[in-house]
């Protein structure tokens, strides 16, 4: 990154190479839009190229990338909801009915799908947290940086949202063992 922001922009191929799957997962897992989280990625990089010379190179990169995606990713949905102001809110885009061949699943996939629905449940800011450290294995204190709020606010954030995946599976299992 210290080459692009010098001028050297062809070295941000090797970046878009590099962090693309981890930025297009990231939005995917909080979108569930394959086409809006490739927009989102290509946005990044075009954020990425443009506020350049704001890189300081004190701090892991991806802390720098996820928080221009974490904005990206807000900016877009200010967008959204400015256009549709009669959007629903998520606790009402998630069905609660039964997936598509989920009876036909093994245990380890029945478990994963049942994972992926309770993660949409969580709020914003949980769900982030837990996709920065499990899915992106982002540390504590990086997330913290990304989202602009203390170690410790996201320790609590990681707890509660533990907690309550827990209780989103086991309801949902419930829910879908009865069906």
């Amino acid at each position: 990154m210290m080459k692009v922001k010098q001028g050297d922009v062809q070295k941000l191929a090797l970046l878009y190479e590099r962090y693309n799957r981890s930025l297009f997962s990231f939005f995917y897992r909080k979108t569930k839009e394959s086409q809006l989280s490739e927009d989102l990625v290509q946005s990044v990089f075009e954020r990425i190229l443009r506020y350049r010379a704001t890189y300081s190179g004190s701090g892991p990169f991806t802390t720098w990338m996820f928080s221009i995606a974490r904005n990206a990713h807000i900016d877009h949905f200010r967008k959204v909801k400015r256009r549709k102001e009669d959007e629903l809110p998520d606790e009402e885009r998630i069905a609660g009915e039964v997936p598509t061949g989920y009876e036909e699943l093994d245990e380890r996939n029945k478990k994963k799908v049942l994972l992926e629905k309770a993660l949409d449940m969580l709020d914003e800011d949980k769900r982030e947290v837990v996709i920065l450290s499990r899915y992106e294995g982002l540390k504590y204190q990086e997330i913290a940086e990304i989202q602009g709020v203390t170690e410790s606010a996201i320790k609590v954030r990681m707890f509660r949202a533990m907690k309550d995946l827990k209780v989103f599976v086991t309801t949902l299992s419930e829910e879908y063992n009865h069906e």
